[in-house]
């Protein structure tokens, strides 16, 4: 008896899925596959590119890429302080903080050792410096470009 019971479940839920695939989508649901893109979907569409696009774009302009990298490198601009040494540059940074305590803004200046392959950039230059690997003791920046040249 219950074989036959078992039997008679199957039989009926293969029906039912059966019936379910028969039937055409309903006005409504062929209203919607009709329509255009409602405004937020039209949102979404014309919003700004992927990573993936904004990859491509800098590779194609020539920009330093972050090569898929979680954490991407960072870029600073500072002024040559120093071109004494032989394709290297110290480059000064200035940052505006807020001070935790008082909340008033200081202003604070780091040194950064920046690796200059061509020794172009000279004393008073306005550089743009990203972050590379450890290339010495203290380099841990390259030269990208020069902003602006000294007067």
């Amino acid at each position: 008896m219950s074989d036959e019971t078992n039997q008679v479940t199957q039989d009926e839920t293969s029906a039912v899925e059966t019936d379910l695939m028969a039937t055409e989508p309903s006005a409504v649901e062929t209203d919607l596959m009709a329509t255009e893109p409602s405004a937020v979907e039209t949102d979404v569409l014309a919003t700004e590119p992927s990573s993936v696009e904004t990859d491509v774009m800098h590779a194609a302009a020539g920009d330093p890429v972050d090569d898929g990298r979680a954490n991407p490198r960072k870029v600073r601009e500072g002024i040559v302080i120093s071109d004494k040494m032989n394709s290297t540059l110290v480059v000064a940074v200035h940052e505006r903080v807020r001070h935790p305590r008082y909340d008033k803004t200081v202003q604070r200046t780091k040194k950064l050792y920046v690796h200059d392959e061509k020794n172009e950039a000279k004393i008073g230059d306005k550089v743009r410096v990203h972050e590379t690997r450890p290339l010495s003791k203290l380099k841990r920046w390259r030269l990208t470009e020069i902003v602006e040249r000294a007067r």
